[in-house]
This record gives structure tokens, C-alpha cells and sequence, in this order.
């Protein structure tokens, strides 16, 4: 073997080995983006049950999350001030 047919069959070779490299980056970027989907549909169903036990049990007094339940309601009641006010500079 000749030293030109060498270096074809190294160019060859190491080629074969980047398009594999990149095949295997490609799919564990797109394995990384379906693990990124599947935690912003946990995400979102965590926030859905937290808001769901907020709006059940905000009024009683004896639950494991009142100082939560209290801390949601103070904001929610200053977001509601403060949307007052930008109205009231708006003249709506």
C-alpha cells in the first residue's frame, strides 16, 4: 500500500469517526430537549396541584401550609394594589 492510499484510508476513517461524534451529539441533544419537555410538564403539574391545594384550603386554619397559603395571599393582594395604581396613573 502506497503512502497516498494510507493517508486516504486515514482521511476516510477519521472522517467516518467525526459524522459518528456528530450523530452522537445530534442525539443527545435532542435526548437532552425531550428530559427539558418532560421537566416543564413536571414542573407545570407540581405548580398545578400547589395552586389547586392553595384554592382548597387557603381558609383553614389548620393546615401544614399556612404560612405559605398566607405569604400567596399578602401577594396576590399587593398585585392587586399595585395594578390599582398603574390604572389610576393611566386614568382608566
Amino acid at each position: 500500500m502506497d503512502f497516498f492510499e494510507k493517508v486516504g484510508e486515514t482521511i476516510t476513517d477519521k472522517s467516518k469517526d467525526i459524522v459518528d461524534k456528530a450523530k452522537d451529539l445530534a442525539e443527545i441533544a435532542s435526548l437532552r430537549s425531550q428530559i427539558g419537555t418532560c421537566e416543564e410538564v413536571i414542573k407545570k403539574n407540581y405548580l398545578e396541584i400547589g395552586r389547586l391545594y392553595y384554592e382548597q384550603f387557603k381558609e383553614a386554619e389548620y393546615n401544614d401550609f399556612v404560612e405559605q397559603c398566607t405569604a400567596i395571599s399578602n401577594a396576590k393582594n399587593g398585585v392587586s394594589a399595585l395594578e390599582e395604581k398603574i390604572r389610576e396613573i393611566k386614568g382608566v
